[in-house]
Order: C-alpha cells, then sequence, then structure tokens
C-alpha cells in the first residue's frame, strides 16, 4: 500500500514540480521586463467564459489526436516530427473528395475520414521506409517532408480551389449541409450558443483504441519492448524494421485525423487559411502528458486553456498574447528536467528498498545459522 501511494506520488510530482517551476521562471521574466506580474496571472488564472470553455475542449480534440499521433511514435523511440505535415496533406485529401459529393451525407464523411487516415499514413510511409532502407533519421526526413507537404498542398490547393465570394481567400469545394458533422449543443449547461466539435466522440474513440492497443495486445507490448531496449527486443524475436514501418504508418493515419473536426465541424473546406503548427503543438502536450492517454487529455486541455485566456492579454494586462508561448516552452522544458530528477529519485528509492529487503534476508539466514 504504501509502496503504491509513492509511485503514485511521484508520478503526480513530475508535473506538479514542472508546472510550479514555469511558474517561477516566467513570474521572473516578467519581472526583469518590467511587465505587470499580477496583472498578468489575473488574466491567466481567471474562470474562462462559457464560450472560451467551448473553444477550450474544441482545441483540446485538436490537439488531443496529434499528441496521440506523436505519442504512438514515442512509444517506439521514434520522433515523428512530420505531423503537421501529415496532417496538411490528409486534410487536403479528405476535403477535396468530400467536396466533390460523390458520396451522399454520413457515408460521404466516413469515407473521407477514411481517405484522410490513408493519406497520412502513406506519407509517413515515406520517412518509415527511409529510415529501415537507407538509414535516414526520421527527424531529418519527417522535418524535410513538413516543408514539402507545405508547399505541395500549396500547389494542388491552385488547382483545386475555386474563389471565395468576396474575399481573396482560395478553398477547395465548401461541403454541402449533408457532408456536415452537426456540433454539440451545450446552451443547456453554458450560457453560450458555441457548440462542441462533433468529431470529440473521434478523439474519445482514437484514446480509447491507443490505450486498448499499448496495453492489451502483442503489437503493444512489441511496441514497448521495443522502445525500451531495441537489443532485447531483437534477442526475443522481434521485427524491428517492421515494428518502425507498422508504428510511422499508425502514427501518420492518426495524423490524418487531426484536421477532421476543423473540416466537418468548423471550416467546411480546406484553404490557405488553414491552422498550422498543430503537429508542433501536438509533440508538447505528448511531452507533458507521458504519452499516457488521460495524461494527453489533461495536458490538451491545459494547452487549450493557455492559449484561450491568451487572448486578454494584452487588452488586460497590457502584455503581448506571445507570452503565453514562452509560459509554453518553459512547460515543456521544466517537464523534461523534472520527469528525469523524479525519475532519478525513483531509482534511487528502489534501490534503497531492494538494499533493505536483501539485508534483511541476510539477516534472516544469519539467525537460521546461529540456530
Amino acid at each position: 500500500m504504501r509502496s503504491n501511494l509513492r509511485k503514485i506520488g511521484l508520478a503526480l510530482a513530475a508535473p506538479a514540480l514542472a508546472i510550479v517551476v514555469a511558474l517561477l521562471v516566467t513570474t521572473i521574466i516578467l519581472l526583469l521586463a518590467g511587465d505587470p506580474v499580477v496583472a498578468v496571472w489575473q488574466v491567466l488564472f481567471k474562470a474562462p467564459l462559457p464560450r472560451q470553455i467551448v473553444a477550450i475542449i474544441n482545441e483540446a480534440t485538436v490537439l488531443y489526436l496529434s499528441a496521440v499521433a506523436v505519442a504512438i511514435g514515442f512509444k517506439m523511440n521514434l520522433f515523428n516530427i512530420g505531423v503537421d505535415g501529415q496532417y496538411r496533406v490528409a486534410s487536403f485529401a479528405a476535403a477535396v473528395f468530400a467536396g466533390a459529393h460523390w458520396l451522399p451525407g454520413w457515408l460521404n464523411i466516413i469515407v473521407a475520414i477514411l481517405v484522410s487516415m490513408a493519406t497520412g499514413a502513406l506519407w509517413a510511409l515515406i520517412a518509415g521506409l527511409l529510415k529501415v532502407t537507407r538509414g535516414v533519421s526520421e527527424v531529418i526526413s519527417t522535418i524535410m517532408l513538413n516543408y514539402i507537404a507545405t508547399y505541395l498542398v500549396a500547389f494542388f490547393l491552385k488547382m483545386a480551389a475555386v474563389q471565395v465570394e468576396g474575399s481573396n481567400a482560395i478553398s477547395t469545394q465548401v461541403l454541402a449541409e449533408d457532408s456536415r458533422v452537426p456540433g454539440i449543443d451545450v446552451s443547456w449547461l453554458l450560457n453560450t450558443h458555441n457548440e462542441i466539435y462533433g468529431l470529440i466522440f473521434l478523439s474519445i474513440a482514437v484514446g480509447i483504441f491507443y490505450w486498448f492497443m499499448l496495453n492489451k495486445t502483442r503489437f503493444g507490448f512489441d511496441l514497448r519492448a521495443t522502445g525500451q531496449s531495441e537489443t532485447a527486443a531483437v534477442a526475443s524475436g522481434i521485427n524491428v524494421r517492421k515494428m518502425v514501418v507498422i508504428s510511422m504508418v499508425m502514427s501518420g493515419a492518426v495524423a490524418g485525423l487531426v484536421g477532421m473536426p476543423l473540416l466537418f465541424g468548423q471550416d467546411y473546406a480546406y484553404g490557405d487559411t488553414v491552422q498550422a503548427g498543430l503537429g508542433f503543438a501536438g509533440i508538447s502536450v505528448a511531452l507533458l502528458g507521458r504519452n499516457h492517454p488521460i495524461g494527453m487529455a489533461v495536458s490538451a486541455v491545459l494547452w487549450g486553456y493557455l492559449n484561450q485566456l491568451s487572448n486578454g492579454l494584452q487588452i488586460s494586462a497590457g502584455v503581448s498574447d506571445r507570452l503565453v508561448l514562452i509560459i509554453q516552452g518553459i512547460i515543456v522544458l521544466s517537464v523534461v528536467i523534472a520527469y528525469e530528477l523524479i525519475r532519478r529519485a525513483k531509482l534511487r528509492l528502489e534501490q534503497r528498498v531492494v538494499a533493505s529487503e536483501l539485508a534483511q534476508q541476510e539477516r534472516v539466514q544469519a539467525e537460521e545459522v546461529a540456530a
């Protein structure tokens, strides 16, 4: 019982320590810059408005999908930095397919989501194949593929896009009414007409699948074993090259889902104003959540909370909303340091427990010999 409490305490200590350190470092930065510290924290710590609560949940829905895509690679010791590019290519492909309206209603939505997953998986497959066949680092290949994806989509967007009336913006064909996922009305609970993305259930399903795959399947065991020790995995008969490819494909497939809540629940088209940086935000959320399905959910909500409340910094505190980027960066850095400190503390604790048990066994043996 005491051992379990210690483990829980250590698990909670790392994120708590990271957040405290982030608050202290940010406060020091504000003091050095001569910014109003109290006013900043009043803005960031105030209770969000009902419309902001909905916006936080919606942003967390998207960020969670991005985090899971990154976490699949992290579990394999693969750094899939290409989620941003995979999400762009996949969202564009899904928007073009869904905008063509070859299929009716929900069938069009379902097939478009499958198209998005397949496109993201194929784009990630490139990096996986480069790693296992040519030894190219997935960090380098996925970063370069991000740039290729950005310009490739921009090129094809000019070919497939239609002009938006009264605007210089261009986008793919706008989805028909029957190809849109209705939002969830929460006006009965919150005093706002804003709606939660209907595809929030997709994020929940992906989280459940991620947990089940990691903890209840042979593939999940092989994934975790390879990530912890590739040498041991090879010795136990695991095909590491195959695992690398499958992991990258799965990561890319989930990355393909990142833009679906936005496409079917908000934008209804893919245009030149598409939200960027979701893949890189997912890396931060996955790190903060330690690749755990629940931890990443909490981290995604925290990230959405900071992003939404940052809008009031410039108005209420006279500070740039970019301050939140500094806070988020400090949190991620603090998380890395805090988890390493907690890991070492946990290791020392385990060593003391083992030493104590061995000493007790030696005393018992000595007493038996003396008797």
